[in-house]
């Protein structure tokens, strides 16, 4: 069977400028290569349609081809690589920090349009992954691209930028990620890179291999990959001051006293603070009371959280094809990824349960009982690290078929993902028992006495420090381990066929129509502990166990009404049953070649995303910096957020319209304006925004001491439906090739201009949210304008580029414009964050053909971020905005990729 994919003429156009690649020359050689072996193609399949197409067809939808010779000219080392210089990708979450990837290190992920990380339906070879079974800590299961695919098995990246729901399903709400793999190859193939960066000891090495054999009727390939990766830490590079870091529950600690006429006041260690690290903050002049300083012991935790998690990944790929005698294809693939990751945190958690400190201690200097406000371990201690264990298997089949007019295509997929999370945490009653001096595993709290034998007091106290140290008996009797065992599992099975229907000015009407039937499930296993609320910090949460089925029907109508007028009608039904109930989301597309150099195009669409099993059912506790209006500071809190079933789906509209234009040879330039419209948007209540909208509300908001007044210790939220979020913006890419006797030379250009980014949120009101941070309500950080800017240069055996990539300054709602926190407004506007270039550059060279081997040898030198620039600062911890910046600064790399 003649079965292939090929790049639409206007993503070939625009596929290397993109991302703006190297060797966007020696890539297009290898096209028109392919073109001239390709002349026999009678089916052509490109993402976004299930229509066979002609190989002159233009996509009426706008799409984006990074091939591999683009990736590798970025000195890409994973996914996460390529979509963090993607203009179109605004608040993917790739960066594992423990304060926007609480619980998901080592993972990364695609957010278009800013739209959200599960908004966008990640592909691999046109069949769907599995959702990493651990959430984002807004609630979100998104396809974790590292653990995808192996690099080296990756051929090109098609994106479809405009909304793709009514052929692929509700999860193409922002457009479609497809990863194709190599085909047919035929050859041995392997490569070595390694990574350097600037600050700390933060390197990366990672060995690749693929293998692939051809006989007369079929192909086998396999590939696989190791990363190994090292951390980097917050003390390596600093980019946060100490005070953005600090929690006020520190140890040395804080005591609430009750002092008579006063109430219960906050009490620094009278044994000393500032002498063992501490950073004490006043909330009255010393001598107040006194002998004693109202106010907390704040502790710096900082320095102990990772920039970089530590890393490994084993990724494996194998695929196989066979055609039979009967114009049958058979196809299988399987793949399967296991990550670990351990990040840094600090020596213990806050404790938000506060326990109480009886006037017995022998350490207590109040003669009261007092109620104790810190940690149970903190300056002077190792950091305790979080740890993620993923595991994904994947295994996808289908047949293909040719008819007289047109194919078919039956498939299965199945896909599992298994997600451990791990962190140490005090457990609650433990530690109150060892307070009380009934501490240590071999302690009977019952018949024991406070202090003798097997049962221990636990010393909160500064004079922990020097004169009477804790055991390791008693601090491990009452530190415990949440474990949260997570488990996705996907199953696909797909039949659809494509056929011609009748003749029209411009050719045959083409009709595809197709049946899908999906499964998803979603399990979260924690700990017995936790599933009792026993944990002092991380709380617990009860198990989750759900399941979803969706039965979807779909049709697309391809009309070649003249030459030079192509028309795209699709329609998809999809039934979740149940309160979610079903939907029909249609769309229409239209593309019109004016000339030989100038061309239109336009679509508008509907979507439909249904609420998530975890979404309905689930719930979890994330750990947020929040701003606190009635103690006038900034806090490290717990947010506990519980599914609701009352959700409804979200729906929303999408258009695009665009224009091509070539006005001489080998310029091309591609403008295109996009809209996306939603209503009922399903977001996690942002905790800030909840908070300040009643700050004393004792339903929702915890606090220590006084229920009205005391020092926030937890938030509680859920989803909901928000009214209303409108992105609108501009693409732009640009394309020239010039041929020299030096060489050829390649500059190109690509920028998307975000115009609107308007939010209703359900607390925070109504928002213009584009060049803004968004940190008060339910967007994502969102620059108004990303660029990338590129020279390429390509002569014999030598190839180099340079790039040049510039995101805008946007304002942070966190703080005002003098730096200080914004509590209720800030009059004379917010802090600006400043706007950031930084310049990539590599050189390549094939030694294979300069030593005149039969093998292949290419030797690439690199350098990202060159000029080592730090992200624009921002007053929150660790000190830069993760979802757009990148913190490691200089990264210089070599790869030498060998083939046979």
């Amino acid at each position: 069977m003649n079965l292939k994919t090929r790049k639409t003429a206007v993503a070939a156009l625009v596929s290397a400028a993109l991302l703006c690649s190297p060797l966007s020359a020696l890539a297009q050689e290898s096209q028109d290569s392919e073109k001239k072996e390709a002349k026999d193609v009678e089916l052509i399949l490109v993402t976004g349609s299930f229509v066979r197409r002609s190989e002159n067809f233009e996509s009426p939808s706008p799409l984006a081809v990074v091939d591999s010779v683009a990736i590798d000219a970025i000195g890409a080392k994973n996914i996460a690589d390529i979509t963090q210089t993607l203009t179109i990708n605004t608040g993917a979450e790739n960066n594992p920090d423990a304060f926007t990837q609480n619980a998901t290190a080592g993972t990364s992920n695609i957010n278009l349009r800013g739209l959200g990380v599960a908004s966008t339906l990640i592909l691999l070879n046109n069949k769907r992954q599995v959702v990493n079974a651990q959430p984002t800590n807004e609630g979100l299961n998104f396809v974790d691209t590292s653990s995808l695919v192996p690099m080296i098995a990756i051929d090109r990246m098609e994106v479809v930028k405009d909304g793709a729901s009514a052929l692929y399903g509700s999860d193409a709400v922002a457009g479609v990620v497809n990863f194709i793999t190599k085909r047919n190859y035929d050859g041995v193939m392997v490569s070595a890179d390694y990574q350097d960066g600037a600050h700390g000891n933060n390197k990366e090495y990672i060995l690749q291999g693929l293998w692939g054999a051809s006989g007369d009727n079929g192909n086998v390939m396999a590939a696989i990959s190791y990363t190994n990766r090292s951390p980097l830490f917050l003390s390596d590079r600093r980019l946060s001051r100490p005070e953005d870091d600090t929690s006020s529950l520190g140890n040395p600690a804080s005591y609430f006293l009750n002092i008579p006429g006063m109430g219960a006041l906050p009490i620094i260690d009278p044994y000393g603070c500032e002498d063992f690290g501490g950073s004490p903050s006043l909330l009255a002049p010393s001598g107040t009371i006194p002998g004693l300083d109202i106010g907390f012991c704040g502790f710096d935790f900082g320095k102990f959280y990772s920039y970089v998690a530590d890393e490994s990944r084993v990724n494996t790929y194998v695929s196989a094809n066979y055609e039979f005698e009967n114009d049958i294809t058979w196809t299988a693939e399987f793949g399967m990824a296991r990550n670990r990751a351990e990040r840094g945190g600090a020596p213990s958690f806050p404790i938000l349960t506060s326990p109480i400190v009886p006037d017995y201690h022998p350490q207590n200097p109040f003669g009261q009982s007092v109620a104790f406000f810190g940690r149970a371990e903190g300056n002077g201690f190792e950091g305790d690290p979080a740890n993620t264990e993923s595991d994904t298997f994947r295994f996808s089949t289908n047949l293909q078929g040719v008819t007289d007019s047109g194919f078919w295509e039956i498939s299965y997929t199945r896909a599992v993902n298994d997600f451990v999370f791990s962190v140490p945490d005090v457990l609650n009653t433990e530690f109150q028992l060892a307070l009380y001096g009934l501490g240590g595993s071999n302690c009977d709290p019952v018949a024991g006495t406070p202090g003798e034998g097997n049962c221990e007091f636990f010393n909160p106290f500064a004079t922990s420090y020097t004169s009477s140290p804790n055991s390791d008996y008693v601090v491990d009797s009452f530190t415990g381990k949440q474990v949260i065992d997570s488990k996705a599992d996907l199953e696909v099975i797909e039949a659809f066929t494509s056929f011609d229907v009748f003749e029209v000015g411009g050719g045959y009407a083409a009709l595809a129509l197709g049946v899908q039937y999906r499964e998803n499930q979603l399990s979260q296993d924690y700990d017995e502990l936790s599933n009792q609320d026993s944990f002092t910090f991380v709380i617990g949460n009860p198990d989750i166990d759900g399941s979803q089925d969706v039965w979807a029907a779909f049709g697309e109508l391809a009309l070649p009404l003249t030459d030079d007028l192509d028309v795209q009608v699709a329609l998809r039904y999809e039934d979740y049953g149940g309160n979610i109930g079903s939907t029909v989301d249609p769309k229409l597309a239209v593309s019109y070649r004016a000339s030989d150099t100038l061309s239109f195009r336009g679509s508008i669409s509907t979507s439909f995303r249904a609420p998530t099993v975890f979404l309905a059912q689930g719930g979890a506790t994330s750990l947020q910096q929040i701003l606190d209006p009635v103690q006038g500071a900034v806090t490290f809190v717990a947010v506990r957020t519980s599914g609701n079933e009352e959700l409804k789906p979200e729906e929303s509209t999408a258009y695009n319209l665009g224009i091509s234009f070539e006005p001489f040879r080998d310029l091309s330039l591609e403008l295109d304006y996009w809209n996306f419209a939603f209503e009922d948007l399903i977001i996690q209540e942002n905790a800030q925004a909840v908070l300040n909208a009643d700050p004393t509300d004792p339903d929702r908001i915890v606090r220590a001491g006084d229920p009205l007044t005391g020092p926030l210790l937890q938030i509680n939220n859920t989803y909901v439906n928000a009214s209303e979020l409108e992105t609108s913006g501009l693409d732009f890419v640009a394309s020239y090739k010039l041929e020299t006797e030096a060489g050829s030379f390649t500059p190109s250009l690509n920028a998307t201009y975000i115009t609107k980014y308007d939010l209703k949120d359900p607390q925070a009101g109504n928002i213009d949210g584009a060049g803004r941070r968004n940190f008060n309500n339910i967007g994502v950080s969102s620059p108004e304008l990303r660029v990338n800017l590129g020279l390429a240069w390509q002569h014999d055996i030598h190839a180099a580029n340079l790039f040049v990539r510039y995101i805008s300054s946007y304002d942070d709602d966190q703080n005002c414009s003098d730096g200080t926190a914004n509590l209720t407004g800030c009059a004379d506007g917010f802090y600006e964050i400043d706007s950031h270039v930084t310049v990539d550059a590599q050189y390549n060279i094939d030694l294979g053909a300069l030593f005149e081997t039969s093998q292949s040898y290419v030797l690439s030198l690199g350098g990202i971020n060159l000029f080592d620039e730090d992200p624009p600062q921002l007053f929150t911890n660790s000190g830069f905005d993760s979802k757009v910046h990148d913190p490691r600064g200089r990264q210089i790399y070599a790869r030498l990729a060998i083939e046979f």
